[in-house]
């Protein structure tokens, strides 16, 4: 009786410490922020001394800086990590590819593919032509290196670890499957758990999942704002609305709320600038730009200066950020929609504006003067006019006025209205 309850109670134990199984849903780019979740997931799953950590995959690819340090964390787990490129129709492409690679399992569902892992960040950043080339080199072989010591470090197909960076070689599942690429195809994510359970991993360690508690891992308000921040197009629409929100507060001051909106938006551009990989020089054209449209405002040059303006915002929009991939990085459609759009209205509210201001003032005394009226009484040279409906005290600087021509006011002294002869 006290050997069977001993048995019971074990039981019991054995069945409350086993591992949850923690989820993690990974889509769109691979970025600083996206790094930080997945870091934040496999510490998650060790410290609560989870079954796994699966990752469900779906990426265009991304920063290689940020698709090593994800790399690095899975290898240096102590918790299993399983990458799923699903559902179907999803992709690990790139930047994804290797990160795919580096699991402890790699699975994936029908309609996926993987590959396409040529790095694009650095290319086409300028110089001369063969500096470019010897540069790409330098960043391919290294990529190359890397992607083949991962597939290498996980017995995973070295050769084609390879093609896949050299040749931005892609694969379907089932072709993934075939080439020892994954290790398993799965239609969904209960079939992956399935199909997990009993699974026996290089180093001998057996998974289990029948009766384990999926945990899902969800990121932070902090994390997914971050992740807004981290789109360049966001963060590129931001900047630009920042800037002339502030031009127009400095054209038409009030309220404050240009200010308070321009402000905020370029705080917030000003955080992504810092996650995403920025040039320098796309921002400094970008400012210069915007400088010669707002000079143009106050130098008649026809437009010539908004036409510059123009240009140089939109090298700069096209150069802003080191990443040519259009997939991950700022698409023209956005650069070209946000530079008409803002141009256009920067156009129409300054010259509203301007006009404001250069408009001769239509009250008071100072308002009167260029108007006519009509002379009351002869004017030699003093008399009286009537002007507006009011009759005023005139003085006549072209001789004397006979009473009912009409005279056109020059100025005041005092209370008298300095007046001329009309025509």
């Amino acid at each position: 009786l006290i050997v069977a309850t001993l048995l019971v109670l074990l039981t019991a134990v054995s069945a409350v410490g086993a591992g949850d199984v923690f989820h993690l849903v990974l889509t769109g780019s691979i970025n600083p922020v996206s790094r930080d979740i997945v870091k934040r997931a496999i510490s998650q799953a060790e410290e609560a001394h989870g079954e796994m950590l699966i990752i469900e995959l779906n990426t265009p690819g991304g920063l290689g800086e940020s698709m090593r340090d994800i790399v690095m964390a899975e290898l240096a787990a102590t918790v299993p990590v399983v990458v799923f490129v699903g559902p179907p129709g999803a992709r690990a492409a790139s930047a994804g590819a290797i990160i795919t690679l580096a699991a402890d399992v790699a699975a994936m569902a029908p309609g996926t593919n993987i590959g396409a892992a040529h790095p694009v960040e650095l290319i086409g950043t300028g110089g001369e032509e063969g500096q470019d080339k010897t540069m790409t080199e330098k960043v391919t072989n290294d990529a190359v290196a890397f992607a083949k010591s991962v597939a290498q470090e996980r017995g995973r197909n070295v050769e084609w670890a390879e093609k896949a960076v050299r040749e931005s070689s892609s694969l379907t599942a089932q072709e993934a499957l075939d080439q020892g690429v994954i290790d398993l195809i799965a239609a969904d994510f209960s079939d992956l758990l399935n199909k997990l359970d009993g699974y026996t991993l290089p180093d001998g360690r057996v998974l289990h999942t029948a009766g384990r508690r999926v945990v899902e891992v969800h990121p932070s308000l902090r994390e997914r704002l971050l992740g807004y921040l981290a789109d360049p197009n966001i963060v590129y629409v931001l900047f630009i609305i920042g800037l002339y929100a502030l031009i127009y507060e400095f054209f038409h001051p009030g309220i404050g709320f240009g200010l308070a909106a321009g402000g905020i938006c370029l705080t917030l551009a000003f955080f992504g600038l810092q996650i995403l990989p920025v040039n320098v020089v796309g921002v400094i054209l970008i400012l210069f730009g915007v400088g010669l449209m707002v000079l143009d405002a106050f130098t008649p040059t026809h437009g010539i200066l908004t036409t510059g303006g123009v240009v140089s915002l939109l090298i700069g929009s096209f150069t802003l950020f080191n990443i040519p991939n259009r997939t991950i990085g700022l698409s023209w459609t956005t650069i070209f929609l946000t530079v008409g759009t803002v141009t256009a209205l920067f156009l129409f509210i300054i010259s509203k504006g301007l006009l404001i201001q250069r408009k001769r003032p239509v009250t008071g005394t100072v308002g009167m003067i260029g108007e006519e009226g009509t002379a009351r009484t002869a004017l030699d040279p003093d008399g009286k006019v009537f002007v507006h409906g009011e009759y005023w005290n005139a003085r006549s600087t072209a001789g004397r006025i006979e009473a009912g021509e009409k005279v056109v006011i020059e100025g005041m002294d005092g209370k008298i209205l300095i007046v001329r002869r009309a025509g």
